[in-house]
């Protein structure tokens, strides 16, 4: 099954397939959502580190290594690779969204100089790349990347990073709003579990984006 017919929702069961994709390199580039020291922290707790084991195995397994492959093609081919994070700019985390600061498991404090709230190294910047540091979870919302890409004369944005049903559907839903031409890169992205993963692709798939392999991209960009 090809991304033209891949992922659909109950709206687009019988849609027809998408037309071609063309993605001019010039105003193509790839955002990073997120992929925190956080969220690679094996839990203390025996049962949370079972619980989020499959997570892990698929960060460590297939969207870390798959995301600094495309974030290097990217670079060699001269175009730009932008990362967003969670960081709060207060030690006290007030300056956060209420999103944030809400009881449970999105009530994050990340300073924006803690070990936790830094890009792991595996897909760390590299000198010159463009950071932008968010207290929402849409990487539009909380910082002036609407600018930055507008400026760089960006109309496609690839998506990359995690949640894939929280901070990058909030991405990707902004930029769409914005008339961006989102593309969501299924295996660099991960949410809590597999099943909602695959879910929420079905609900932004081609009303929002669309889902393609990091296989499918780099032949119709030829990287």
């Amino acid at each position: 099954m090809s991304w033209k017919t891949a992922y659909r929702s109950f709206y687009y069961a019988q849609a027809p397939e998408p037309a071609d994709l063309v993605l001019n390199p010039a105003e193509t580039a790839l955002l990073c959502i997120d992929v925190q020291n956080l969220y690679l922290e094996t839990p203390a707790d025996p049962h949370e580190a079972a619980r989020w084991l499959p997570f892990h195995q698929r960060m460590r397994e297939i969207v870390i290594p798959t995301t600094r492959a495309l974030q290097n093609a990217f670079r060699a081919k001269g175009m730009d690779v932008i990362h967003a994070r969670i960081a709060c700019l207060l030690e006290d985390g007030r300056d956060r969204s209420l999103s944030q600061k809400k009881p449970g498991w999105n009530a994050l404090l990340l300073p924006k100089d803690s070990a936790a709230s830094q890009l792991v190294p595996e897909l760390a910047p590299h000198p010159g790349e463009i950071v932008v540091t968010k207290t929402t979870d849409s990487a539009l919302t909380g910082t002036n990347l609407r600018l930055i890409l507008a400026n760089l004369g960006i109309r496609n944005v690839i998506l990359t990073g995690i949640f894939t049903d929280q901070c990058v559907s909030s991405t990707v839903r902004s930029l769409a709003d914005e008339s961006f031409n989102v593309i969501v890169i299924e295996d660099c992205c991960a949410a809590g579990t597999d099943a909602l993963h695959r879910r929420e692709l079905e609900i932004i798939n081609m009303i929002y984006c669309q889902v393609l392999t990091s296989v499918e991209l780099r032949a119709i960009m030829g990287l």
